[in-house]
C-alpha cells in the first residue's frame, strides 16, 4: 500500500489578498521562518509560503461569502513546533508582531501534554501551533 508521507499544499482563499498576505508574512515569515514566491494561476495571483515540509498558498475568493468554522469545510489549521518552549517561543513573537495569539498554556482536555496558541487570521481562518506531542512522536517512530 501507497503511504502518504506529509501534506504537500494547503490552499487558503482569501477575501483580501494584500490584507492576508500582510498577516501571513507575520505569521509564517517573521514567527516561523517560511520562505515566499509568488504565481498566477489560471490569471489568479497567489502567494505561495513554504518550508522544507509543505507549502501554504493564498489565493484570491470569488465569491463574499465568510468564513464560518462550523460551516462543511476547514475548521481550523494547526502547525506542529517541536517543544513547548518553540510554542511558547512563536506565541510571544506572534503577539509582538501584532498577531492576537493566546498565551501559550497546557490543556490537558486535549491530551496531558497539549501545548499550544490559537489565533486567527483577517478572514476568521482559525489557526493554532501546538507542539510535537509524545503519543504522535511515538506513533511516528513505533509505527
Amino acid at each position: 500500500m501507497t503511504e502518504v508521507t506529509g501534506i504537500d499544499h494547503i490552499y487558503i482563499t482569501v477575501s483580501d489578498l494584500q490584507r492576508s498576505e500582510a498577516f501571513y508574512d507575520r505569521v509564517l515569515i517573521d514567527a516561523l521562518g517560511f520562505r515566499k514566491n509568488k504565481f498566477s494561476l489560471a490569471g489568479d495571483p497567489h502567494i505561495q509560503y513554504f518550508n522544507r515540509h509543505f507549502g501554504f498558498v493564498l489565493r484570491p475568493s470569488r465569491s463574499s461569502a465568510g468564513y464560518d468554522s462550523y460551516a462543511p469545510g476547514l475548521h481550523h489549521f494547526c502547525l506542529r513546533v517541536d517543544s513547548v518552549a518553540d510554542v511558547v517561543t512563536v506565541a510571544d513573537r506572534l503577539r509582538a508582531l501584532g498577531v492576537e495569539a493566546s498565551e501559550a498554556k497546557l490543556y490537558t482536555e486535549y491530551a496531558p501534554d497539549y501545548w499550544a496558541s490559537f489565533f486567527a487570521d483577517p478572514d476568521g481562518v482559525r489557526l493554532e501551533v501546538t507542539n510535537y506531542r509524545q503519543e504522535r512522536r511515538d506513533r511516528h517512530d513505533k509505527w
